[in-house]
């Protein structure tokens, strides 16, 4: 297995494989790889003649400076895991200072609108610094496809949109949620829960299967409500946001619209670590 950690050095053992046919299947992450990330890395496998995996924790999209130090760096962990699954896999695990040359701040992107909700709204110039590590990734990279979790759905439709606004010649391929046992969508953030926290943690994926339940037969108002209510009831946990969105403008819903499809958001605080997930509810 190759690991690189310089991009030049990357750039120079890829440049053969673009001049061919030959396909390049992309997995960016942040480590601490769990088994959502390498079910990505498995369907890359399967369909391209060479898969490349980022593992960079990028300091630009943290708006929360204690959320960035305590985000788990496990390289050694990920790299014998990768190994495991596959030796045909190239890492790419550069520094802060290769990646960004000295100049470690974010391009301003526009993602018509996107942006601007869920995370967008509770992590200011989140999506800026996606958008710059990712279009660095693909410019460093070149892949053919790029693989990318559906637990965070809104960053995957702002990807789309980047690749469709700055013309990348790559694929975007979303790939289903991995869930724990109980149901919590794997994140690399779950390392830092205890047993009790991510045991009781369930209650998220629950709800959202609630939610989902109770959409045809309910106004929004009504769930948004119940879910509201459901939170305030538990107090290990604190809602920072429940919406009900359009999936392609992510806007939230006030009513609900036939030929739409819908998705239901949520973000919740267990002892200061933020989870995410999302269910779609059509």
């Amino acid at each position: 297995m190759l690991i690189f950690n310089k991009q030049s050095e990357l750039k120079v053992h890829l440049l053969p494989f673009l001049t061919s046919k030959n396909t390049i299947g992309f997995v960016p992450t942040m480590g601490a790889l769990h088994q959502g990330h390498l079910s990505l890395l498995e369907k890359s496998l399967y369909e391209n003649e060479h898969t490349v995996i980022s593992i960079f924790v990028n300091p630009t999209q943290f708006n929360n400076p204690d959320d960035l130090k305590k985000y788990p760096r496990t390289l050694e962990r990920d790299i014998k895991k990768i190994a495991e699954l596959s030796k045909n896999v190239i890492v790419f695990a550069p520094s802060v200072e290769d990646i960004y040359e000295g100049n470690t701040v974010s391009q301003h992107f526009s993602y018509d609108g996107l942006e601007h909700q869920m995370e967008g709204k509770h992590r200011p110039g989140h999506f800026d610094g996606v958008g710059t590590i990712v279009k660095r990734l693909f410019e460093i990279v070149q892949p053919t496809n790029a693989y990318f979790g559906e637990k965070d759905f809104q960053q995957l439709q702002i990807v789309k949109k980047l690749v469709q606004k700055y013309h990348i010649p790559v694929n975007i391929t979303g790939c289903p949620i991995h869930r724990e046992p109980n149901g919590l969508a794997m994140s690399s953030r779950n390392e830092r829960l205890s047993e009790t926290e991510k045991k009781e943690a369930a209650i998220i994926y629950k709800t959202l299967l609630e939610a989902k339940a109770k959409f045809h037969q309910h106004s929004i108002k009504k769930i948004s409500e119940y879910v509201k209510k459901k939170f305030e009831k538990h107090n290990l946990f604190s809602l920072e946001y429940f919406e009900i969105a359009d999936e392609n403008t992510l806007k939230p819903s006030i009513r609900k619209s036939k030929g739409k499809k819908y998705r239901a958001f949520i973000a919740v605080f267990v002892n200061n670590i933020r989870l995410i997930d999302t269910i779609s509810l059509n």
